[in-house]
This record gives C-alpha cells, structure tokens and sequence, in this order.
C-alpha cells in the first residue's frame, strides 16, 4: 500500500467501525466486509488496523471470527490522531542527501525537511477539529479551515 493511501483508509475503516456499532470483540467487523466498504484488498485493510491498534484507536483479534473494532467512542477520535497512527504526511517523502560541495545539495535537504515538517504539523493542527463522528455526520472538513 503506498503511504498516500494510508490515512484516507484509517479514516474510513474507523468510521466504517463506528457505523456499525463495533465497540467490543464480539461486534468485530472483519478485513473482508471492511475491504469492501473501502473498497481495497483485505490486506490492504489489516496493514491499516495494525497501525490503528499499535495507536490504541482499535483492538483486533486475529484467525476465524477475528476482526476490529473501536476502543472509543467516534467523537473522541481526532482525524489528527489517525494521521500521527499511519505516519504522518510520509507521503510527502524524504530529501535526498544532497551532493557535498554543492551549494544547492548542501542545503536543500535541510530546507525541505522543515517544509515537510510544517505541512505535517499544519494538518495535524486542522485534522484536531475533526471526529471520525463528524465524518459520519457528513462533515467535509470546512469547519476546520
């Protein structure tokens, strides 16, 4: 999965989650109806709830019966907590090295670097405005501009 796809896929299989009422195991929603909400590869879905449960957003239970479902309630899941759960703006990329003796390579990872920081750090200061819930009530985002 490329990282692009990464948050809007958290985002939605949370929402997907909330909608159908998995706030415990035995309401677990699994990788397959998951997928097809989506709609990706079930696997595509369970390398993104890996990443949800190692941020304590979800549980998930493994083999038959298995699935995900919330720890907490929607409204208290902040968009920028799924960004933080699936890296960030990583998709953004990394600068290159930089050539040594250049004075172009010599500075410009720096400079893009801090670039890549402040637009991870503006998202996450927007996406705090919004709830997975919100995302479910048909909230486009605009209240948080």
């Amino acid at each position: 999965m490329s990282d692009s796809q990464r948050f809007p896929v958290a985002a939605h299989a949370l929402a997907y989650l909330a909608h159908k009422g998995a706030f415990s195991p035995q309401a677990a929603v699994t990788s397959a109806e998951l997928a097809c909400s989506i709609p990706t590869n079930p696997v595509v879905v369970r390398r993104t709830t890996a990443l949800l449960a190692k941020a304590g957003l979800i549980g998930t239970r493994t083999g038959s019966g298995g699935g995900a479902w919330l720890k907490r309630p929607a409204e208290s899941i902040t968009l920028d907590q799924v960004l933080r759960a699936v890296h960030g703006c990583a998709h953004l990329g990394a600068p290159p090295p930089g050539a040594q003796g250049c004075p172009v390579g010599e500075r410009i990872p720096k400079a893009v670097k801090a670039a890549i920081e402040a637009v991870d750090q503006a998202a996450g200061e927007c996406l705090s405005k919004i709830t997975v819930a919100d995302l479910l009530a048909g909230e486009d985002g605009a209240r948080a501009a």
